[in-house]
């Protein structure tokens, strides 16, 4: 039986977030509100939480998975990242962006593309969000909630629990998101490349 917290959206109580954060540590999966849609989340270390993330998901190893970080500096502990690159990235940070870079060491090869070695990195803009990789205290792996067979992120955090309650150790309702995915841009090549348009608007990364 998944768990469920019920936070403020805008001030989320600790209390909560900090038996969401116990869940993750014991090797839980969790859904989780961010400024584009809920997802689900897992420990990165933990090579069980991610295969059960995949199968929730119905994805493979060659589906991207994403870090969640707190900041700009904590996301760069987990890439390899130039100068360029990280004025895109601050000027793009927190928001509704994912970007694809080259994995650093600090990620362990098989959460990242198995041949590009590439992961999906992005900081969010959600409050509950936030403050719950501020207490775990590291980045958390991720993939947008979308049902396999299905098409659009799921938004409702009840229906999530009655539809997952039984492969999933929690989740966090801070009400409906945006359901809008985030912009998606590959930074591994000689230029920036639009992957998916999405929430964030390109005019803010300069394209």
């Amino acid at each position: 039986m998944a768990q469920y917290f019920e936070v403020h959206p805008h001030n989320p109580q600790p209390r909560l977030l900090k038996q969401a954060v116990a869940l993750l540590q014991q090797g839980g999966v969790l859904v989780v509100p961010t400024d584009s849609s809920y997802a689900l989340v897992c420990h990165l270390d933990d090579k069980t939480a991610v295969d059960a993330m995949r199968r929730i998901r119905g994805v493979d190893d060659k589906h991207h998975l994403t870090l969640l970080c707190r900041d700009l500096s904590e996301l760069a502990s987990y890439a390899r990242v130039d100068n360029a690159q990280y004025r895109l990235l601050k000027s793009a940070t927190p928001g509704p962006y994912t970007f694809i870079l080259e994995a650093s060491k600090e990620v362990p090869r098989r959460v990242s593309h198995p041949s590009r070695k590439t992961i999906g990195l992005r900081v969010p803009e959600h409050t509950t969000l936030q403050e719950l990789l501020a207490l775990h205290g590291s980045a958390l792996l991720a993939t947008t909630l979308i049902a396999p067979g299905e098409t659009d992120p799921m938004n409702d955090a009840s229906e999530i629990r009655n539809r997952f309650e039984k492969v999933i150790a929690g989740v966090i309702d801070a009400g409906a998101c945006p359901l809008e995915p985030t912009t998606v841009i590959d930074l591994t090549g000689p230029e920036p490349q639009l992957i998916r348009q999405g929430r964030g608007e390109l005019a803010r990364l300069g394209l």
